[in-house]
């Protein structure tokens, strides 16, 4: 399947990375993914940040109603080679450490 699709991944990614500002890419991923899509992909994300915080599965179940099969995709994921919500959480940590420290880039 990744065979099929990696040419176009490849354009969003460079699309999205070569984007000025976030209304431009918030519109643009608006445009491309239906809403349930973009809960799927905004809950996938709350998942990653409350493993990282260490919740459990129960608990993350009940806040996102996300099932354990998901949980335990995205934690495979966390805790893999691709370090992509590894870095995501890490720039969302600096940016909020940033803010609460009172400091600014």
């Amino acid at each position: 399947m990744w065979e099929t699709i990696k040419t176009q991944w490849n354009d969003i990614v460079t699309v999205l990375s070569l984007m000025d500002s976030r209304t431009d890419i918030s519109n643009f991923l608006k445009d491309l993914m239906t809403v349930k899509e973009l809960q799927e992909f905004t809950n996938r994300f709350e998942v990653a940040q409350m493993l990282e915080e260490r919740k459990t599965y129960i608990q993350i179940e009940k806040q996102t109603w996300m099932s354990s099969t998901t949980i335990a995709r995205v934690s495979k994921f966390l805790s893999g080679n691709n370090f992509g919500y590894k870095k995501a959480l890490q720039i969302l940590k600096s940016i909020t450490d940033k803010h609460h420290t009172g400091h600014r880039s």
